[in-house]
């Protein structure tokens, strides 16, 4: 069964099924046929049943088995290549035919970071959850991009200036960053910018360490002066907080979080942008406009918190 994959669309129409595609696709992932048959809920007999048939049918080998496991082959790659296709063309589809009649209930899945949820966007979840009870809400932590085309997420709350091309949605505000320090460690009176970098600092790490936070610091700060780094800007709220060093924040967190106040003004080179997105083939979806169209107006009346024009005095 070696050799050049030479398959008519007869063959293909005929022979494959999404099936047939499902079990090569996640053979691939697994590894093993046992991992693969308890994913799928079928019998370790039918993957080995089924793949061999594809092989038989279009005349090459898919996998080679080794010790590591069942790796893809040249034509399997083909195979797993037509199997993602064929799975997006599905959840499109599925979408596209649901979203007609869907009513605004159901579960409604949010990816966010954690300093946007933290404080921010956990309030208006619970006001839009107050106004409709029957849809339920799965919110996801992480700054990685979820992918809202294989049904991971249906909206994403992101601070970014690059939001993905095959997503649809709109800036909600420019996030203003400033410098914060912990209100029982600062004097009432700002530093001077000398004195305020030759202070101990929180900086980024990890994920975040192209943050322009992270650089802007690194370019001011002693290396010996960065007490501390994390790869989540809540744990850098805290940090600062509890007296661990100064630090940038966006002024959404910063402003709003106990025991911090800020120490020098924006600075708008580290501006980001506020993006409220969705998938194209569900923006339609009512859950999905309803949870849009509120959050928009609602960030609209909190603009003044996330562009920095309202400072809290230090207490």
């Amino acid at each position: 069964m070696h050799g050049s994959a030479k398959w008519s669309s007869s063959d293909i129409i005929s022979q494959l099924t999404w099936d047939d595609l499902r079990i090569i696709k996640t053979l691939s992932e697994c590894g093993n046929r046992s991992a693969t048959a308890e994913k799928l809920r079928i019998n370790v007999s039918t993957v080995s049943r089924r793949v061999a048939q594809v092989e038989q049918t279009l005349g090459v080998t898919l996998f080679d088995h080794r010790r590591a496991g069942y790796m893809l082959t040249a034509e399997g790659l083909e195979l797993r290549a037509l199997s993602e296709r064929v799975e997006l063309d599905i959840v499109s589809v599925a979408r596209r035919v649901s979203c007609e009649s869907q009513e605004p209930l159901g579960k409604l899945r949010i990816t966010t970071s954690d300093s946007l949820l933290l404080y921010f966007l956990t309030p208006i979840i619970a006001d839009f959850k107050a106004l409709n009870k029957g849809i339920t809400i799965e919110a996801l932590v992480g700054n990685e991009t979820l992918n809202l085309a294989r049904d991971e997420s249906d909206i994403a709350v992101r601070a970014t200036k690059n939001p993905l091309e095959s997503l649809v949605g709109r800036k909600l505000a420019t996030i203003a960053w400033a410098p914060y320090g912990c209100t029982n460690t600062i004097s009432t009176k700002a530093p001077s910018t000398e004195a305020l970098y030759g202070q101990a600092w929180v900086s980024y790490s990890g994920s975040l360490s192209n943050l322009k936070a992270t650089k802007y610091i690194e370019r001011r700060v002693a290396a010996n002066n960065i007490s501390y780094r994390t790869n989540s800007v809540a744990g850098a709220g805290s940090a600062i907080a509890s007296g661990l060093g100064l630090g940038f924040l966006p002024c959404m967190l910063g402003d709003i979080t106990p025991g911090l106040a800020r120490v020098g003004p924006v600075v708008t080179e580290l501006n980001d942008e506020l993006w409220l997105l969705t998938h194209p083939d569900i923006r339609k979806s009512r859950r999905v406009q309803a949870f849009m169209s509120f959050c928009a107006a609602t960030v609209d009346n909190q603009k003044p918190l996330i562009e920095g024009h309202i400072a809290l005095p230090v207490t």
